[in-house]
C-alpha cells in the first residue's frame, strides 16, 4: 500500500491476528519487538530497502519535566482525566470526526463512520481503555485509546479538539500518560512509530529520554539516523 509517511514510497507490513486464547501474552511479546496494534491485529512495517519507521517509547521513569512541559501542564490544569474503559459514545465519535477532518482529511481514518469508530475500540482483544479529558464544563476536549502492557502504556490513538491549539493537547495527552505510568511505577510509554523525515512525527523526539527499536533492540533514539538530540523544535 502507499506509505502514509513518505511520499512516493510503498509500505509493506508484517502482521498477525491477536484473536483467541493467549492474546494478551502474545501482545506483550510483540510490543517488546516494536509491534503496534490496530483492532485485533498486531503489525510492524517490513519494507524492502527502507527502515525509516522506528518504534519508539519514552522512558517514563526517567522523564524530566522542563519549562516547556510545565507551561503545557499549567495550560491544561483545569482538565479532568478519566479512564472510561471501552465505553464508547457519540460524543467521542463527534470529537474524533472533527479532529480527523482538521488534521488528516483524505486519509483512511477520516472516512471512518460511527460503527467503524466503535469497532476500533471494542474489538481489542487486550487490556484497552479510553482516557477522556474534560474541561470544567464537562466538555470532552481530548481522548486517547490506550493499551496497557506489562511495562507501561501504549498510546494507540489520540484525538482532540482541533481549534484549541493554544492548549497543545496532543503533547498534553502524552505528558498525562507519562505521569500515569510514573504513578503506577511502569517504566515506559509507547508512542508508535517515529519517522525522521515526516513532520507529523517530529513532536515525538521532544519527549526525553526516548528509545527506538532497531536490529540491536531498544536503544537511545539519538543513535538512529536523523534523530538530533539537540533539536527541541
Amino acid at each position: 500500500m502507499p506509505c502514509p509517511y513518505l511520499r512516493g514510497k510503498v509500505e509493506q507490513q508484517l502482521f498477525t491476528d491477536l484473536s483467541g486464547l493467549g492474546a494478551r501474552s502474545r501482545y506483550e511479546v510483540l510490543s517488546q519487538g516494536g509491534f503496534r496494534r490496530s483492532h485485533h491485529i498486531a503489525y510492524r512495517p517490513a519494507c524492502r530497502g527502507c527502515d525509516a519507521c522506528v518504534p519508539v517509547r519514552v522512558a517514563a521513569s526517567e522523564f524530566q519535566t522542563n519549562r516547556s512541559w510545565r507551561r503545557i501542564l499549567n495550560k491544561n490544569a483545569d482538565l479532568h482525566a478519566e479512564d472510561v474503559g471501552t465505553k464508547v459514545s457519540n460524543e467521542q465519535f463527534d470529537l474524533f470526526s472533527r479532529y480527523m477532518r482538521s488534521r488528516h482529511d483524505g486519509g483512511d481514518m477520516a472516512r471512518m463512520d460511527r460503527n467503524d469508530y466503535f469497532e476500533m475500540v471494542v474489538s481489542s482483544p487486550v487490556d484497552t481503555s479510553i482516557i477522556e479529558y474534560r474541561n470544567a464544563d464537562s466538555d470532552l476536549v481530548a481522548a486517547c485509546l490506550t493499551d496497557r502492557v506489562g511495562d507501561g502504556f501504549s498510546a494507540v490513538y489520540s484525538f482532540f479538539e482541533p481549534h484549541l491549539t493554544q492548549r497543545s493537547l496532543g503533547s498534553f495527552v502524552v505528558l498525562s500518560l507519562i505521569e500515569r505510568a510514573r504513578v503506577e511505577d511502569l517504566p515506559y510509554v509507547y508512542l508508535g512509530f517515529w519517522v525522521a523525515n515526516s513532520p507529523k512525527m517530529h513532536y515525538k523526539i521532544r519527549f526525553r529520554p526516548i528509545e527506538g527499536f532497531g536490529p540491536q533492540g531498544w536503544r537511545p533514539l539519538a543513535e538512529f539516523a536523523g534523530a538530533d538530540p539537540d533539536n527541541t523544535a
